[in-house]
């Protein structure tokens, strides 16, 4: 087994794994030969993943659990540890959910609080749980999946760009923690991945036949999800996969006010829902 490749052969765990970039995740490290724990609140989700693993060759153990409950993230974690043939060495915090498409002000305070607990203390959970664990053994990977919207600030998005944006600030903050160790921090960033979190998200319709538009033609969550284990195995800390994910990032530090003023611009164009020049 390589061990200078900590996605090679991992002892993984996976939230969100029922679906989109997790699955893809979870089928990935099967395809290198690691041992998979698949977690997501839905368990038959996680199931079928698990299955995929399995019948492909490789090793999974499905398991249903919320992140936003750490006792019982820590249960999942021991379960799966009591099934693997040693500790895991990489978790990659992926779950999560979409809400917005009004203004600050507008957006109920309930979905908020719905997608923080999600978003944010689901990532929270999972490095406050596995960080000691790695820091006392020397070795390990985190990836937390981020999102362009974790700095691009986009109008009407404000629950999943305050929630992305801080999960970035955690994982900067834990790549200065352990770095010159052999702790891995990963940052995911991309633009859009066909999954299916608009389907879910708590927007208006429009807002949400926008993003599922999006979506269909964004990249596919296999490649993204190999691109940002690459990046973890060379300690990467910013995976933004995608040339538009990479644009954003170099207009928003190269010219922060005039990028805002364009971003609202786009903005409110992208979400009147009487705009006429919106169409497939």
């Amino acid at each position: 087994m390589a061990r200078d490749r900590l996605s090679q052969g991992a002892v993984a765990l996976v939230t969100g794994a029922g679906s989109g970039i997790g699955a893809a995740f979870a089928m990935e490290l099967g395809r290198r030969g690691g041992q998979v724990v698949c977690t997501d609140i839905n368990a038959a989700t996680a199931a079928a993943t698990a299955d995929g693993i399995n019948a492909a060759g490789g090793q999974a153990l499905a398991l249903g659990c919320d992140v936003t409950d750490l006792a019982a993230l820590e249960a999942t974690a021991d379960k799966g540890e009591a099934w693997a043939t040693r500790p895991i060495d990489l978790v990659i915090n992926n779950a999560g959910v979409g809400a917005g498409g009004a203004p600050v002000g507008e957006i109920p305070m309930a979905d908020w609080r719905w997608l923080m607990d999600i978003n944010l203390w689901g990532v929270v959970h999972g490095c406050h749980l596995f960080a000691p664990r790695f820091r006392e053994r020397g070795r390990g990977g985190i990836l937390n999946v981020c999102s362009t919207a974790s700095f691009a600030a986009a109008p009407t998005m404000g629950p999943y760009n305050v929630s992305k944006a801080a999960v970035l600030a955690l994982s900067e903050t834990l790549a200065a923690e352990f770095g010159g160790t052999g702790v891995h921090v990963t940052a995911l960033c991309p633009t859009f991945v066909k999954t299916n979190i608009a389907r879910d998200a708590r927007t208006p319709d429009h807002a949400r036949e926008l993003a599922s538009r999006a979506m269909t033609r964004g990249w596919p969550a296999e490649k993204v999800a190999r691109q940002a284990l690459d990046g973890l195995d060379r300690n990467q800390l910013y995976v933004l996969p995608q040339a538009d994910a990479r644009a954003i990032w170099r207009a928003k530090r190269l010219l922060p006010g005039l990028y805002a003023r364009g971003a609202g611009l786009l903005g409110r164009l992208a979400n009147n829902p009487k705009n006429d020049t919106v169409s497939d």
